[in-house]
């Protein structure tokens, strides 16, 4: 016969009323119509949970992972009690102890001895039993200057070190615990998760609510993924970060896509493109300009400070900039260490023997992380006539997680513009080493038959 499982959820919903929606006038008159959400329409309520059943098995650690909003935190709320189901049943064996709002039944006027009486009687506590385990509580928390000051003028760190002590000596057969590790510093987070791992040594219970996706692997013996109040996995917790982490990167591709085209978009509107591949910058002058004046009017004094932009001489154009995988999907999300190559597509309206192509990268923080061109690279140009695409290999993307633009150029030996792409093209790298730091890519160049250059090192 299987063991009666500490935490049971039954196809729980919860369904909030939204505000600004249908109002009632008095409470009596809510009652007379029998039902406040049955007679709400649906854009006036939102269903936090969604027919959600999940058991956690007595003395397991089970994770609960997904997107903010996603019902993570409600489910939390049902099985402390704190809200109830709009449908199905939530069990809970034994007394829980929730590391959810810490310190919420804290009074700011009276002092931190007196608060930590009060919430430990809240919490389930005889006086007898918080008076055994104050010491503890109080070291715990680094509090013995400070527990008898008023807790109004505790810092907010204070403060919450101080709710959770309380809440983790409860020594309860069932801990809820929701984002609560960054209530200190670096040290006391280790202090947490020790006392973590000492409950979990010692059989207890824990249901854990994090974004730390590294502390689910390191304690979790099962997980469970919630999106949009749905469960969509459960089950071994890499495969269950797994499934979530393809999901959250398929969001963010969407996304900085979207947010990429709006950026051509408006460069495009601001600068026009000629039927000949040329760059039109603002109005045209009834006397043709020299090429030195339309660079002095375009191109941005300081490089490293320019905002997106699209500038050059025109003669050869850049028609498109896509990122691809070792597959050969287009793609804007990445791992370290991935191969991405940088496609760049090229018109010329006359053939060129003067021509360079360059590539940088930049930090979110506007920082060049890397940047070379062909001709720092020994390429001498033969000719670039008609259509092409030049393709910039990074081997290994040796960099660190983070957002990154590019500014892709073709430009002359002596570096005056043909087109020059300014931080129009984003992509992301995804790591679950947080390392910090900017490395140099191993890569190679890729050239169609149109493109004709040679290497003088070769």
């Amino acid at each position: 016969m299987a063991a009666t499982p500490a935490i049971s959820l039954t196809h729980v919903s919860k369904v909030y009323r939204r505000f600004g929606g249908h109002q009632f006038a008095t409470l009596k008159s809510a009652f007379l119509q029998r039902s406040i959400l049955r007679d709400l329409q649906p854009r006036e309520t939102f269903q936090a949970l969604d027919d959600v059943s999940f058991d956690v098995p007595t003395g397991s650690t089970f994770a609960v992972i997904g997107r903010n909003g996603s019902g993570k935190s409600t489910a939390l709320k049902l099985v402390a009690g704190i809200t109830k189901p709009t449908s199905g049943t939530v069990h809970v064996e034994g007394r829980i102890s929730a590391l959810i709002e810490l310190g919420a039944g804290f009074h700011p006027e009276i002092s931190g001895r007196e608060n930590v009486f009060i919430n430990g009687i809240m919490l389930g506590l005889t006086k007898r039993e918080i008076q055994e385990r104050f010491d503890a509580i109080v070291e715990f928390a680094e509090m013995k200057e400070f527990i008898d000051a008023p807790v109004k003028t505790y810092s907010s760190g204070m403060y919450m070190r101080l709710g959770f002590a309380v809440a983790i000596h409860v020594d309860p057969e069932v801990l809820l615990v929701d984002e609560v590790l960054a209530v200190g510093d670096e040290g006391f987070t280790h202090k947490c998760l020790d006392k973590f791992a000492e409950f979990k040594r010692r059989g207890k219970t824990i249901l854990l609510v994090t974004h730390s996706l590294g502390l689910v692997e390191r304690f979790c013996d099962d997980a469970v993924w919630l999106d949009h109040g749905k469960k969509l996995a459960q089950g071994d917790p890499k495969r269950v970060i797994g499934a979530y982490l393809i999901d959250v990167e398929s969001a963010e591709e969407g996304y900085l896509a979207k947010e990429d085209a709006k950026t051509q978009e408006e460069v495009a509107v601001a600068e026009p493109v000629r039927a000949d591949g040329s760059v039109e910058h603002g109005p045209v002058s009834p006397e043709p300009a020299g090429e030195a004046d339309v660079r002095a009017e375009a191109e941005p004094k300081n490089m490293f400070k320019a905002d997106e932009g699209r500038w050059g001489s025109g003669g050869v154009a850049i028609t498109g900039v896509t990122l691809r995988s070792a597959s050969g999907e287009v793609g804007h999300v990445f791992h370290t260490g991935d191969e991405v190559a940088i496609e760049i597509g090229l018109k010329a309206d006359r053939p060129h023997d003067d021509f360079v192509f360059g590539v940088a990268m930049f930090n979110t923080e506007g920082t060049c992380v890397y940047g070379t061109n062909t001709d720092i690279e020994k390429y001498v140009a033969g000719e670039l006539s008609g259509e092409g695409i030049v393709r910039f290999v990074i081997e290994s993307l040796d960099l660190v997680e983070g957002t990154y633009k590019l500014d892709v150029a073709v430009h002359k030996k002596d570096g005056a513009p043909y087109d020059y792409h300014r931080l129009l093209y984003t992509f992301r790298v995804k790591s679950r080493t947080k390392d910090a730091g900017i490395y140099r890519p191993k890569h190679h160049w890729e050239f169609s038959p149109t493109v004709k250059l040679t290497r003088t090192d070769e």
